[in-house]
């Protein structure tokens, strides 16, 4: 080593090699199989806050589900693609669009489930109106209640719901339950919700769960973000609406008002044995057990009320981003009108591209997203997406305040309409479990339709004149979060 390095020098000398490294490492392991912005946004994190941002990128870097998770999709798919392949046998609609047949072929060889016909499917837009309905058909079931949701929560609105339940299980009816782990700790409510599902003689399992001691643990923020109920095979529910009060229970939400506008749907028919497929995959993956499906007979309803459906799971457990390529491949499909509603919205760049591409096609499309929002980051990244959308011509609207436009879900023309529980975000994309419901039916998206009237009714216009004059400092805002949004 040269005499002119002191002590000093050559310890600088030393960080800087091991920032080097560090950074040439980063950029090695962090680009694999990682978007270019990602990648970038990754690489970044870890030069300029090398230790911070390689701590962090240990923790939530790896945007995939233990191995043993996967492989256990990989069964239940193989499973479904036998047990449901007399679904495909039913005859579908008619006046289905041309383009139709080659989505659902996609849906299927994404997650396993045909596009079946023979469904009734009811719009519950109301936030009680959906728990009333979701309570009365637990009330008739004689076999099994299967129930899911990220958020369940017994609180003061809900137990009606819960006792439900418990009279569910006095008639011997048995009731599997699923909730996600993580969620139900930082609401507070697990250890209460949990007591009494066990003290009426359910059976609960945590999604996900984050035990190390056990031996269970994955990146904390892949979340089974899933909303379905399904009763005897023979009814199904499933949308935004989680099983807690309209406020979250969050004392901030409660002093400032905000209280969650909800979509959910009842179905009726053999897609009622396709969502009950997704529960059987989410018990198995947290029990090892596996559930026998019960088949469901074609709904009973007028011939033009009854519509082809399509089940599509999506998250960490699959290869791909199933929802992203339903919803881009959609997008692009769309002749005349697009209606995308969803509370969060940081799209990713196909996305993106695709809805500003069919506004300069000359199609008619629009953005419903809440006013306000509950979490400030996703919050502020989402409206540095306005501008490149107003400029193409997307109509943005804003839901007014105090409610909080929650429901997901978006229409294509005038009888293909997709609703569940993925937001249009790069979370739903990429790390939250997901479950959506492509709709063939004009009368269902005529519903859906009256469902975003009222959104528009509600809601104030985004003009760009008046946007690009925001203040400078939630211009900075805004775009910062959005970087932080990459970090996927």
């Amino acid at each position: 080593m040269p005499d002119f390095l002191g002590d000093a020098d050559l310890i600088a000398l030393v960080v800087l090699l091991v920032h080097g490294l560090l950074a040439l490492t980063a950029a090695v392991v962090v680009s694999t199989n990682r978007r270019p912005s990602a990648a970038i946004a990754w690489i970044l994190a870890i030069v300029f806050i090398p230790f911070l941002g390689a701590l962090a990128f240990f923790f939530v870097g790896t945007g995939k589900l233990p191995q043993e998770r996967r492989e256990k999709q990989r069964i239940i798919d193989a499973r479904a693609l036998g047990e449901l392949e007399d679904l495909s046998v039913i005859r579908l609609r008619a006046d289905r669009p041309s383009w139709l047949p080659s989505v659902a072929s996609l849906n299927r060889k994404l997650g396993a489930l045909p596009m079946i016909g023979g469904n009734r499917v009811i719009l519950l837009p109301g936030y009680s109106g959906a728990l009333e309905s979701m309570i009365a058909e637990i009330d008739l079931a004689t076999d099994y209640v299967h129930v899911e949701f990220y958020i369940l929560a017994r609180d003061e609105t809900t137990k009606p719901f819960f006792a439900a339940l418990q009279r569910a299980t006095a008639r011997g009816v048995m009731v599997r339950v699923l909730s996600d782990h993580l969620a139900g700790i930082m609401g507070k409510s697990l250890h209460d919700t949990r007591e009494f599902l066990a003290g009426i003689g359910a059976e609960w399992h945590a999604m996900l769960p984050l035990r190390p001691l056990r031996g269970q643990w994955q990146r904390p923020d892949l979340r089974n973000h899933r909303k379905i109920l399904v009763v005897d095979g023979r009814v199904a529910f499933t949308g935004s609406q989680n099983v807690i009060d309209a406020s979250y229970n969050k004392p901030t939400n409660i002093k400032r008002g905000l209280s969650w506008h909800e979509l959910m749907i009842r179905l009726e028919g053999p897609v009622v044995r396709e969502l009950d497929a997704v529960f059987a995959a989410d018990w198995y993956s947290e029990t090892d057990a596996i559930l026998p499906l019960r088949a469901a007979p074609v709904a009973q309803a007028p011939v033009a009320e009854l519509v082809d459906a399509q089940v599509l799971p999506s998250g960490p457990t699959f290869d791909y981003a199933n929802n992203l390529k339903l919803y881009t491949a959609l997008v692009y499909k769309a002749e005349r009108r697009v209606s995308i509603t969803s509370p969060y919205f940081v799209p990713d760049e196909s996305i993106l591209l695709a809805m500003v591409t069919a506004a300069d096609r000359g199609l008619d499309v629009e953005l419903f997203v809440s006013e306000i929002g509950d979490q400030a980051m996703v919050y502020h990244a989402q409206r540095s997406y306005y501008e490149a959308l107003l400029k193409a011509g997307v109509r943005v609207y804003l839901y007014r305040a105090p409610k909080v436009l929650h429901a997901k879900h978006f229409t294509i023309d005038d009888d293909v309409a997709v609703i569940g529980s993925s937001n249009m975000d790069l979370r739903s994309f990429s790390l939250n479990m997901e479950v959506s419901v492509l709709v063939h039916g004009r009368d269902f998206v005529t519903a859906m339709r009256h469902i975003e009237d009222g959104y528009r009714a509600g809601s104030r216009e985004l003009r760009l004149e008046d946007w690009l004059q925001r203040p400078v400092r939630q211009k900075v805002l805004d775009n910062l979060a959005r970087l932080t949004s990459s970090l996927q």
